[in-house]
């Protein structure tokens, strides 16, 4: 469970970073959109984990393998946005949130389930 601290620097780094890809790294996605669905923080608040879903990309995994090796950067862009306010600026780490498609895969199998109609027990 993360404590408030956490969830409000996570709300900040998520808001920060939003900020950061529409305006300094948008030529990483191209035509694509990204949402930073969520951003996890450790109790020290030294790293946070960053999840991604993305809208008209191709290969989100390679959107993500990208991000990863230009996270010097991107933590650099966060750094100057958010060095007065924190101690230490967090690790970056970039996941792909596949709860949408979890979610789909899930409402799929349901749509498939035949149940059978119940039949009424005489009661003796």
């Amino acid at each position: 469970m993360e404590s408030k601290r956490q969830q409000k620097f996570g709300r900040q780094i998520q808001k920060d970073l939003s900020d950061i890809f529409q305006k300094e790294f948008k030529e990483v996605f191209g035509k694509g959109m990204v949402t930073i669905t969520d951003v996890k923080m450790s109790p020290d608040l030294s790293a946070a984990r960053c999840y991604l879903s993305f809208l008209l990309v191709d290969d989100p995994q390679a959107v993500v393998d990208i991000l990863e090796e230009k996270t010097k950067a991107i933590r650099n862009a966060l750094a100057n946005r958010i060095r007065h306010q924190v101690r230490i600026i967090p690790h970056l780490s970039f996941y792909l949130d596949d709860t949408a498609a979890y979610a789909a895969k899930i409402e799929a199998l349901f749509e498939g389930l035949v149940i059978p109609p119940a039949t009424e027990e005489e009661d003796k």
